[in-house]
């Protein structure tokens, strides 16, 4: 029986994006048989105000932690001078749903480029004027990608998403989780030890 293993994220979730390394290893050192399903978990809902001054400083703190803990995770922290911060993911979030319509290199290619521009490139994915300009980066029909963006299927697509990340435990992200034989167990992640994390996965393939 083939094994299904959920990746539970938010494209504008900083320790999604300090995961980034680690999970490439995981996904190719998989064992034969599972199927990676990308379900995305929803950080923050559409806003227009701008981030609070305890947010901000909450977020920048956590990168300041990731780099500490994550060796090698690049931050541009210039992106709180120079962008207006708004406590908003979902945008992005169906940014990466509409690129999965056309394949799964297509939905990894647009959450790399939302980590991109946020992280290093100080620009700002809760506007939807950077989300089509990604989109046009990665491939996609600007256009058709712009008038999809926020229309009420796209939206509604989204929260049913946020749903079965909830309803299988997916709170926090990121989160793996392996369905096998019928059961949903989660699977501890390590962001500096892809071995750990395949011996779980393992172990949760034996039980």
């Amino acid at each position: 029986m083939q094994a299904t293993l959920y990746f539970v994220h938010d494209p504008m979730c900083s320790w999604c994006y300090a995961f980034r390394p680690v999970w490439s290893q995981i996904q190719q050192q998989l064992p034969a048989g599972i199927r990676v399903h990308y379900v995305l978990g929803g950080l923050a809902p559409d806003s227009d105000q701008p981030m609070l001054s305890e947010t901000r400083a909450y977020i920048q703190g956590q990168w300041r932690e990731i780099i500490e803990r994550v060796p090698g995770t690049l931050f541009n922290f210039a992106f709180w001078e120079s962008c207006q911060p708004r406590r908003s993911t979902y945008p992005a979030c169906r940014a990466v749903l509409l690129a999965r319509q056309h394949g799964r290199d297509a939905e990894i290619a647009m959450i790399h480029a939302i980590q991109d521009a946020y992280y290093r490139q100080a620009r700002n994915p809760s506007d939807d004027s950077t989300l089509c300009e990604l989109a046009q980066q990665v491939g996609l029909d600007a256009d058709a990608f712009a008038r999809a963006l926020n229309a009420e299927t796209t939206r509604e697509a989204l929260l049913e998403e946020i749903r079965f990340a909830r309803s299988i435990g997916g709170n926090s992200f990121p989160s793996l989780f392996l369905q096998h034989h019928g059961a949903i167990r989660s699977i501890p992640h390590h962001y500096t030890d892809a071995a750990a994390v395949l011996r779980s996965i393992e172990a949760g393939l034996a039980g």
